[in-house]
């Protein structure tokens, strides 16, 4: 059996980043053959990552970058915002967004086969090494790339992250304004990018509610159905002007809607700005979280 030492254990753990009693353990199966030892780290760093998958990763950040003429919003989850503040784990998401730009995947599986952005690697490959040092399920749920004049923002240190793409002849000095407006999309959510953009069926079963609301009302039993018809009107508008961004009142002037600001904007430079597209992303939306009663947890292990 090889003697291990302490320097061996130390010099597979820098290579690998994985604790020091597994390191030690992985030499002594490996009978002291460091690439052996790696193997089975990794081999036994895949079987635990598997087991972890279906755990709730609903932390993590949001990565809103642009290189050029191309940028890419993407979500990347841990399970706790402590592996999500690490170094390791930033430079893991900005390295998954590089790659998306570069590659131009179709979807997340063919982003994971494609060559890691600056590595030899593959992005699966680069997330399995980042498993192996954090031992947390970390997951690339989605991402959007566009091409165009872009604008990006985040905010709350990666929670949300906003892109705006812009039809422009102003070049870089409509960035400002597009800003502007990526930060009106971060504060506001806007459903739809304008009223073309909200779908039929959407609208109608809003004018649903709404009659339904006003058959319940008794100021409404004596309108006419003309009038009503008129009431209705003035509620869609109401709807366009908080789900429509170009509609919506801006929020660092309320004299502008964010549609007119832009106009503005565009007037002021001598030039054309339209708002042709945006993309939103909030950290863990629509993922349910666990909520642990600690209490009962530390019962739970006494019983």
């Amino acid at each position: 059996m090889a003697n291990i030492t302490a320097k061996d254990v130390a010099s597979l753990r820098e290579r690998t980043g994985v604790g020091m009693m597994d390191c030690k353990k992985a030499l002594v199966e490996a009978d002291g053959d460091v690439e052996k030892a790696i193997v089975i780290l990794r081999e036994k760093g895949l079987a635990t990552q598997a087991k972890k998958a279906g755990r709730v990763a609903a932390e993590g950040l949001v990565v809103a970058m642009v290189e050029g003429n191309v940028g890419v919003v993407v979500e990347v989850n841990s399970e706790t915002d402590f592996v999500a503040n690490t170094d390791q784990f930033k430079n893991f998401c900005n390295m998954v967004a590089k790659t998306i730009i570069e590659c131009n995947p179709a979807d997340v599986d063919a982003l994971k086969a494609c060559k890691a952005s600056g590595s030899d690697k593959t992005v699966e490959e680069e997330l399995q090494e980042v498993f192996l040092q954090i031992r947390e399920n970390i997951q690339i749920r989605r991402f959007t790339r566009m091409e165009g004049t872009l604008v990006a923002y985040i905010h709350g240190e990666g929670r949300i992250g906003v892109m705006v793409k812009m039809d422009t002849d102003l070049g870089e000095k409509a960035y400002a304004c597009g800003k502007d407006c990526a930060l009106q999309i971060a504060a506001m959510n806007p459903a739809y990018l304008d009223r073309t953009k909200v779908p039929a069926d959407v609208l109608e079963n809003e004018k649903m509610i709404m009659h339904a609301q006003m058959a319940e009302d008794p100021k409404m039993a004596n309108k006419p159905a003309a009038v009503l018809e008129k009431i209705v009107e003035g509620k869609v508008g109401k709807y366009y002007s908080e789900n429509c961004l170009v509609d919506q009142e801006f929020v660092k002037d309320g004299d502008f809607t964010v549609g007119k600001y832009v106009e503005k904007c565009a007037k002021e430079l001598g030039g054309s700005i339209k708002v042709v597209d945006y993309v939103r992303y909030e950290r863990g939306e629509g993922i349910a979280k666990k909520t642990d009663n600690f209490a009962d947890e530390v019962a739970s292990m006494i019983k």
